[in-house]
């Protein structure tokens, strides 16, 4: 990667490193506070929150470790680096957080057959569960700023999960001042509803994590900004086929197909293409690879038959109802008959099969001319922003 890349990744390990290590010593200081008081208190809702903070201080154990890992160079065995180790840490964290609130809903509800063990609050122990939650709105802004200022996914979660133990407090205080009054059980039943909470917040964060690991469409915002900037140079006529790969923070590959003028020096078009690939490595960490396509444009007959086949798959695209675009097309004249070679891209919301959709494409090119043969490769599409059909 180049420097300003490595600057970040570094930056980013402070970063995470110090909210790491300020989340381990608060939520485990708040997870003593709280357990003391449950114990005092015999409140399972009391409990179950001192629980989650302790899950909360586990979480930023591995928060830690993750950018730790993450920063790690690329080795022998991990050529594209340890970046992903952000992600996996993420999914550890969700598990346990699961695992944690399922324990909490099975405490809760043995709170409920034994018929509650209330033994009272007194001004303090509110005072107490209220002055936590408010260190917790501060760590959750915290974490809320650095995620932004480093786009940490982690980090953004873990400000979602400590607003979320705001509210958890708020009901365990709630549950304080209602028990008098509407009897033991109601401990164990906002016991349960924390309990449910946690279980749906970290079956969403293990949702979350996975489709990371797995490999989420890049984001469109992206896509935009690397077409944008290829667009820019003089000399590029298309793109299409690009392909995104993320590898963790600062850690992103992507290929793309591009058009250029076949009657220009490949030596020139080589050398375009280079400084493209070098600009993207230098000023965005992006290492980018690039194919060229030559494309013919001086002969009229070949440019006006383009524009032909390039309406008929716009028309088709409009009359299935998703999108299909045209690129590297190309033309084989010939005395029997004329060979069309293009490709055509689509997205995973395409109704017909890649057979039926060449299909109709072939009908209705040799609707115009018998003596036209198509030779169609279509290509499907790894984001949802189409760039229009190409020259």
């Amino acid at each position: 990667m180049g420097s300003n890349t490595v600057l970040t990744s570094d930056k980013r390990l402070k970063i995470g490193r110090m909210a790491g290590i300020i989340g381990i010593a608060v939520n485990f200081l708040l997870f003593v506070l709280k357990i003391c008081v449950g114990i005092i208190t015999g409140s399972v809702s009391v409990s179950a929150d001192a629980i989650n903070n302790l899950s909360d201080a586990m979480s930023s154990v591995f928060v830690l470790v993750g950018y730790v890992l993450a920063a790690k160079p690329a080795d022998k065995e991990h050529p594209f680096g340890h970046a992903r180790m952000e992600y996996l840490c993420g999914l550890f964290i969700s598990v346990i957080i699961t695992v944690l609130g399922i324990e909490m809903l099975r405490s809760a509800g043995g709170s409920l057959v034994d018929g509650g063990n209330y033994r009272g609050y007194s001004t303090v122990t509110i005072i107490v569960m209220v002055s936590t939650a408010g260190v917790k709105i501060a760590l959750a802004i915290f974490y809320r700023i650095l995620g932004k200022k480093i786009d940490s996914q982690s980090l953004r979660a873990s400000a979602v999960d400590s607003f979320g133990d705001v509210a958890a407090t708020a009901a365990v205080v709630l549950g304080m001042i209602l028990t008098p009054h509407l009897g033991n059980c109601t401990d164990g039943v906002l016991g349960i509803i924390i309990g449910v909470y946690i279980v749906i917040l970290g079956l969403k964060l293990v949702k979350e994590s996975a489709g990371t690991l797995l490999g989420l469409a890049p984001d469109s915002e992206l896509v935009n900004d690397v077409t944008a900037k290829i667009r820019q140079y003089d000399g590029i006529l298309g793109i299409h086929d690009l392909v995104i790969h993320s590898y963790g923070e600062g850690r992103i590959f992507a290929t793309v197909h591009v058009e250029v003028d076949c009657d220009t020096d490949p030596l020139v078009s080589h050398d375009l293409i280079d400084n493209i690939e070098a600009d993207f490595l230098k000023n965005t960490g992006i290492t980018l690879v690039i194919h060229m396509d030559p494309v013919c444009l001086s002969d009229p007959k070949t440019n006006s038959l383009r524009e032909t086949v390039a309406q008929i798959v716009l028309d088709l695209s409009e009359e299935i109802g998703s999108n299909v675009s045209m690129h590297d097309f190309r033309v084989v004249w010939g005395v029997t008959h004329t060979n069309l070679i293009f490709d055509v891209a689509v997205s995973d919301e395409m109704p017909l099969t890649d057979d039926q959709l060449s299909t109709r494409i072939a009908e209705k090119i040799e609707a115009i001319d018998s003596s036209y043969n198509t030779v169609i490769c279509v290509d499907r599409d790894y984001h949802s922003t189409r760039f229009g059909t190409e020259r």
